[in-house]
């Protein structure tokens, strides 16, 4: 399959501005652009797991912004707002498998950051072009079932997506061809899965797995096929189905990576040296039943500190240590991210590391750091000598990171993301606890709670049920000094008004430099020596918008 984006095509099907991508019917071919347009109107077109990843910010959603242009370097999309506007070109293809992409590129301006992504955000390129310049590469793209989000079924994906970003980059030419090469399956959580982003686009704006970025560096040498979710632990990347996709699929001399933790530390059967541990063992045995070849990761070290005083919190230790022992026992490579990220981290301290991470988030990385992440995990897979030596590539994120500004037309629209907080709240007429309080405000910040807890308070005991929420507040300076009286916090006592608002500004304050106009978010009737309840308490949180 060979496609031409110009109006002088010699070879090949060409493609005009106006060809659409359609869902057809069984074994019906179709090949076109995505836009607002079709998106509206086919709800397989909706999902991120199966296009390209990108979807408009929630105030443009409704709108058509992307508008593709056509000339004779190519087809383009034409944009004079903030960001960047992505433009995604999708062709059916017959079969599962890997798939050599031939792309052709034209810069008509200075472009500093030419993106190439296929499939669902999955980097293939990132480089300068010159006004003028013409680029041709070839790349790898694996095509497979996903079970996307909220879904309980595999859903057959049979599409290649094809997405270029840049200013003034325009798509020349693609071609499509079958591969037979071997595949780099990844397992793991959100901080590997191929996350979906909003455009207009800003690269540190957009949360971004290392697993989607990870292909960038590999070339031509394996395809990717990442089956990391959103949520997954070690237990249920297995028992939700993911990892029989991957199972059934991966041959002889493939390479599987697993990095899980993030969310095996919230449950206590899945603690380092129990669950965690046995899961990863299996995984281990099976993967070499099948002839490949399986690889340990350390889990990604998170941007977190013990309250304002310094100190990194190291949360995930004991997981990057017991897979250096299963490594041992078992002869398992093991690529060791934890540490690498964590010196990245620690040596730039809080603030200046936020910009490797999504705002306001200290687990998730942005486009900057997935692709910085993705560049230790290769490194230590060339420790390995599994794959070629690690070639000098970077992406450094500006002094001054860019925010998408609303406009002033569209600044009466709520965000619906903030809208779904907490719709499903229980008991909403009860009144709250102090640890009820801590729990919802840490849900409203996006903060990760956790199951270690590090006996701040003498009435806060390292098995209650709250103690990993009580653990996350004190580490980002949540608790105000006159909620803790000789060293106790009372977690079960009724929180008044007075006392959520500064928990909930604490906490504000700790994701965002701008100041809160509290009145816009109490209400009339608010008195701050009530007692609260968790329903007002939870309009309150959705009003901050996080």
């Amino acid at each position: 399959m060979k496609y031409q984006f110009t109006q002088s095509a010699a070879e090949g099907t060409y493609v005009s501005p106006q060809q659409l991508y359609q869902i057809t019917p069984e074994k019906s071919f179709s090949y076109g652009f995505l836009t607002e347009e079709n998106r509206k109107t086919e709800k397989r077109l909706q999902i991120p797991e199966l296009n390209s990843g990108y979807d408009a910010v929630y105030w443009y959603r409704g709108q058509s912004i992307t508008k593709i242009m056509q000339d004779g370097d190519g087809c383009f999309v034409e944009w004079d707002g903030d960001g960047e506007i992505p433009l995604t070109f999708v062709t059916d293809v017959e079969k599962e498998g890997n798939y050599e992409v031939h792309i052709t590129l034209t810069a008509k301006q200075d472009c500093d950051n030419a993106l190439l992504f296929l499939g669902r955000r999955r980097l293939a390129l990132r480089k300068a072009m010159k006004a003028g310049e013409t680029y041709t590469g070839v790349f790898l793209a694996n095509i497979c079932p996903v079970i996307p989000r909220t879904y309980a079924n595999p859903m057959e994906d049979l599409t290649i997506d094809i997405t270029v970003v840049g200013r003034g980059v325009h798509l020349k030419e693609a071609k499509v061809l079958a591969w037979s090469g071997k595949t780099l399956y990844i397992a793991g959580d959100s901080t590997v899965t191929d996350q979906s982003a909003d455009y207009p686009y800003l690269p540190n704006a957009s949360y971004c797995g290392w697993g989607q970025m990870i292909s960038a560096y590999l070339g031509m040498q394996m395809a990717v096929s990442n089956h990391s979710h959103s949520g997954l632990t070690t237990e249920s990347f297995r028992s939700e189905g993911h990892y029989d996709i991957l199972l059934e699929r991966i041959a002889k001399g493939d390479i599987c990576l697993f990095q899980f933790a993030h969310n095996d530390q919230k449950l206590m059967h899945l603690m380092a040296e129990g669950g965690y541990r046995e899961n990863l063992i299996r995984y281990i045995r099976e993967i070499r039943e099948r002839g490949a070849v399986p690889m340990l990761v350390t889990p990604l070290a998170r941007n977190s500190w013990k309250g304002n005083d310094g100190t990194y919190n190291d949360l995930l230790e004991p997981y990057a240590k017991e897979c250096f022992r299963i490594g041992e026992e078992f002869d398992v490579p093991v690529l060791d991210l934890h540490r690498k990220s964590m010196e990245i981290v620690v040596s730039n301290g809080r603030e200046q590391a936020k910009a490797w991470f999504f705002p306001s988030d200290y687990t998730h990385s942005n486009d900057y750091g997935a692709y910085l992440f993705a560049g230790y995990v290769y490194e230590e897979m060339a420790s390995q000598h599994v794959v070629e030596p690690m070639k000098e590539l970077s992406w450094i994120p500006p002094k001054e990171l860019p925010e998408l500004v609303i406009p002033e037309e569209f600044a009466h629209m709520e965000n619906p993301d903030a809208e779904r907080l907490f719709e499903n709240l229980e008991r909403p007429e009860d009144e709250m606890t102090r640890a009820e309080a801590l729990d919802m405000v840490i849900t409203a910040m996006h903060f990760f709670p956790t199951n270690v807890y590090n006996d701040m308070f003498e009435d806060v005991i390292g098995h209650e049920l709250y103690a990993g929420t009580v653990e996350c507040a004190y580490q980002n300076g949540l608790i105000p000094d006159e909620m803790v009286e000789d060293k106790k916090l009372c977690p079960e006592k009724k929180i008044t008004g007075e006392e959520f608002l500064k928990v909930l500004l604490n906490g504000y304050q700790s994701r965002k430099s701008d100041a809160v106009d509290t009145a816009a978010i109490i209400p009339a009737d608010f008195n701050p020596a009530d007692v609260m309840k968790r329903g007002a308490a939870a309009e309150i949180c959705k009003k901050l918008h996080i």
